[in-house]
């Protein structure tokens, strides 16, 4: 098959999402099909490569910032990417769209599928439903809601990554959607026994935005500190000056360690060398850095919110909470840190867990998605 990807995010830009659309397109190459991205420039990033032989477009989108888009950038990208996928689908031909996250590349799919008849998958991952990421994305669909039905319905299959986040788009849009997963690819799974390391590392990583609920994360860390602990906070955004002032503040400066915005590659090695996963977020679709975890081994201490309950076996391998449980929170650092025995336990069932979100499954699901959306009839 000729596949055309469509996506704002592609790495090194973006977050979970992208890094999901890139372990997907490279799969599919490896499957014998040709893939073509449309995604966003960012920086100094080439606007044309070939990566993991995947043929890449990065488009000039008002993109201001590697961690997040903007709804200005959001329309330019749509503007764009149907332009240019215009000329690819004029030229090259492509049997089926896949566009990553309803908003903003659904919206291009659809105007391309209009104009070329081409058929079109979504994936849908979680700041693209309505109501699933109120912090994130409610101001926006406000005014955007009313213009996405037809990205839906039109859609010839649609793809959601997590159980939770179908329940929320289908309040929203009466269609069919399955679940596939994010994955993790082959390379980046722990295949040593566990350790547990003297300190505990603690790890979290991702956007430095309200979504992550990095207020309850400081203060579960500070709730703690009279215990023996290292903690890594890896990424960016808008909050990563507040941090590290609270940090100063609560006189934790000393103990975690800010790295900024790193490649998923980055956070892998980070994964190798923590212990535990901690992530209290307000909202989530089906996190890749949690997936990260489960795959590098590490106990997972996560909220109860969306997709993240797909990753942990409470008290097995790790332990879920409501987002503003600090109590709980510290309660269950408190008992992993000082209990050798029981990290390790949870440690192990991680890796057991990873098990079922192998790339390879993931892909070879899309590829029957992709042929199912190939095969049917022609839009007019």
């Amino acid at each position: 098959m000729k596949i055309l990807t469509l996506t704002h995010e592609y790495p090194p830009i973006g977050g979970g999402g992208g890094q999901a659309a890139m372990d997907i397109a490279r799969g599919l190459v490896s499957l014998g099909h040709e893939v073509k991205v449309i995604t966003a420039h960012y920086g100094e990033l080439s606007t044309r490569t070939v990566d993991g032989g995947v043929d890449v477009y990065r488009l000039h989108s008002l993109r201001k910032e590697a961690f997040r888009a903007g709804l200005p950038a959001m329309g330019a990208y749509v503007l764009a990417s149907t332009l240019m996928g215009v000329k690819i689908a004029r030229d090259w031909r492509p049997d089926v769209i896949h566009a990553h996250f309803a908003v903003p590349a659904g919206a291009a799919a659809y105007a391309l599928s209009l104009f070329s008849g081409i058929p079109y998958i979504l994936t849908i991952q979680l700041g693209d439903v309505p109501g699933a990421s109120p912090e994130k994305t409610g101001r926006w669909f406000r005014w955007i809601k009313p213009l996405t039905p037809p990205i839906w319905k039109k859609a010839s299959c649609i793809a959601a990554v997590s159980a939770w986040v179908r329940q929320m788009a289908l309040e929203n849009y009466p269609v069919p959607i399955e679940v596939i997963p994010n994955g993790i690819p082959a390379e980046w799974v722990h295949t040593d026994p566990p350790l547990a390391h003297q300190p505990p590392g603690i790890l979290f990583a991702g956007r430095f935005v309200e979504q992550k609920n990095l207020p309850v994360l400081l203060d579960t860390l500070e709730a703690v500190r009279d215990l023996s602990w290292t903690a890594t906070l890896a990424g960016d955004g808008q909050l990563h000056a507040w941090v590290e002032q609270q940090l100063f503040e609560r006189g934790l400066n000393e103990r975690v360690r800010l790295t900024g915005w790193i490649t998923p590659g980055a956070v892998v090695d980070l994964c190798r060398g923590s212990d535990i996963y901690f992530m209290p977020s307000l909202t989530e679709g089906l996190p890749l850095t949690g997936v990260m975890g489960l795959s590098a081994g590490l106990a997972l201490v996560l909220s109860n919110a969306g997709g993240n309950v797909d990753l942990v076996e409470h008290g097995k391998n790790g332990y879920l909470f409501p987002p503003d449980d600090v109590m709980s929170f510290s309660a269950a650092l408190r008992g992993l840190i000082s209990n050798p025995e029981q990290l390790l336990s949870c440690k192990k069932r991680s890796l057991e867990i990873s098990e079922r979100f192998r790339v390879e499954k993931i892909i070879c699901l899309y590829e029957k998605l992709l042929h199912k959306a190939a095969a049917s009839p022609k839009h007019s």
